[in-house]
């Protein structure tokens, strides 16, 4: 990968990642594996936690997006996750709206930060 720069990986429902494949996101790795896991009502969450598990294995991948409703099904191995690189980021999908109170992440981020660092 010299020279070139690392990736975003999907792990979302149909319309997250078909977004972001329109969007252009969509590679294959030189083992023809890609960067994205579109999640349907019939993907086992063994499915979804092995995808997950290889993406951080992965070093031509820098970020995680995951959909938070599909993060709840495997918030054991993303809480586990202490590297910075892959970052993993949780966003909404168009039928479970954000809820800030179950991003693990943020309040791992939060926890660095006191009320007098913001004054």
């Amino acid at each position: 990968m010299a020279g070139r720069g690392k990736l975003i990986a999907v792990i979302g429902d149909e319309d997250t990642c078909t977004g972001f494949l329109l969007g252009g996101i969509g590679e294959l790795n030189k083992n023809r594996k890609p960067n994205f896991l579109v999640v349907e009502k019939d993907t086992s969450i063994t499915e979804i936690e092995e995808t997950f598990k290889s993406f951080l294995a992965r070093t031509d991948i820098a970020i995680i997006l995951i959909n938070q409703f599909i993060a709840e099904m495997i918030r054991h191995a993303i809480d586990a996750h202490m590297q910075s690189i892959p970052a993993v980021l949780e966003i909404p999908s168009k039928e479970h709206p954000y809820d800030a109170s179950k991003d693990s992440i943020l309040r791992r981020a939060k926890g660095m930060f006191s009320a007098e660092d913001f004054r």
